[in-house]
């Protein structure tokens, strides 16, 4: 894999503009982790864009989540199979219990989001097929 755009160690991504655009509900995000299928992409996403990592929750935010949304005890049924999610092995919290709620995931037709959250570290996991919508 080539370096990521913005040239952070680890081959992943941290900047955190492209995740506000992909999740706007989870609000400010920070110590962003994150790899794109498109590595080096600057451009208009295509529908076969897939962007995955972990990204921490400003204070108090997955209390809201919690309070608003049914969560149930569910890890990632992967751990980063992807090709280009390589990078992100053995990264995120330490010994996370992973929370899920499948009313905050999407699907539909050419897109897909899916989000794990870990209270203890307020980390979010995501994957996203398309996030930014169908390009046209």
């Amino acid at each position: 894999m080539r370096q990521a755009a913005n040239g952070a160690k680890g081959g992943w991504r941290t900047d955190t503009t492209p995740l506000r655009r992909a999740f706007p509900l989870l609000g400010p995000l920070t110590d962003a982790q994150w790899v794109s299928s498109r590595d080096n992409d600057r451009g208009i996403p295509s529908p076969e864009l897939v962007i995955s990592g972990f990204a921490r929750l400003a204070q108090g935010k997955l209390a809201e989540l919690t309070a608003a949304h049914a969560f149930a005890s569910e890890g990632p049924a992967d751990d980063f199979s992807s090709w280009f999610e390589k990078p992100l092995k053995g990264e995120g919290p330490e010994n996370p219990q992973w929370i899920r709620s499948h009313e905050l995931d999407r699907d539909g037709s050419g897109y897909s989001t899916k989000l794990w959250f870990d209270r203890r570290s307020d980390t979010v996991r995501f994957w996203a097929l398309n996030p930014y919508g169908q390009a046209r």
